[in-house]
Parts: C-alpha cells; structure tokens; sequence
C-alpha cells in the first residue's frame, strides 16, 4: 500500500451463536435481507452478509466447537468480533507491519470470505480490537 493510499472498511463482523436466527432478527427489526450464506471451512464459520447505511456487517457463525468464533462466543457471547479493511496489497502490507514489530495472528494470507486473501492483526496491535486486512480477489 503506497503511502497515499488510505485503508477503506470492507466489513464489521458480528459474532453470532446461531446465523438464522440473527438474520431474522436483522430482517424483522431492520428491513433488510442477507446476502448468500457462505461456508469458509479454513475459518470454521458460516457466514452472510448484511448491507446497512453503505457499511457491510458480516455475521458470523461457527462450524465446530474449535472454532474461534466458537471460543469468542463462549467467551462474551455474541457481538461484535472484528474490524475488517482493505489493503491494496497484503502480503506487502504484512511484510511492512512485522518490520514494524506489529504483532501478527497471521504472517501469510490465508483464504476468506468472497475468496479473497485475508489476515489477522493481533488485538494488541490496535488497542485491543481485533483488525482483519483484506485483498479483494
């Protein structure tokens, strides 16, 4: 990423215990429907996508107890779990950060969501939250 170039919010993610049920509350309360659901078996999660204001909410379900959606969920419930941005090009803005000494979870791009390469800040890097780097595919 070049230094004028500026990170862009792909998505907030929601952690939740159940996706249908969520959704239906989305589409009850809110108006809205979901996208597709999609299954990320590298990430253990099912998940679907909610456009509400311009901001997508990707809301996230577990598929095995080892996932971390399941240990986040176990942890504090459901709610918010992630702050997902894109990168022009991450496996040189992975490159950049660790020089920096900015703690990882993932030092190579691992395959998310809509296919795209994804990585993990760890939450000490960013006071706490958990930040997702995204390359559209």
């Amino acid at each position: 990423m070049k230094k004028n170039e500026t990170f862009s919010i792909a998505h907030i993610a929601v952690a939740v215990p159940g996706l249908q049920k969520a959704l239906q509350s989305v589409e009850q309360v809110l108006g809205l429907k979901a996208g597709h659901v999609e299954v990320v078996d590298e990430q253990k999660v099912r998940l679907q996508f909610v456009e509400i204001g311009g901001v997508r909410f990707e809301f996230l379900e577990p598929t095995t107890s080892d996932s971390p959606i399941s240990k986040f969920i176990e942890k504090r419930g459901g709610g918010i779990h992630h702050l997902a941005l894109y990168v022009s090009n991450l496996e040189q803005k992975l490159k950049e950060l660790k020089e920096k000494g900015v703690p990882l979870i993932n030092e190579t791009p691992q395959i998310g969501a809509e296919g795209c390469k994804v990585a993990f800040l760890h939450p000490k890097a960013m006071a706490g939250i958990l930040v997702e780097l995204i390359e559209k595919s």
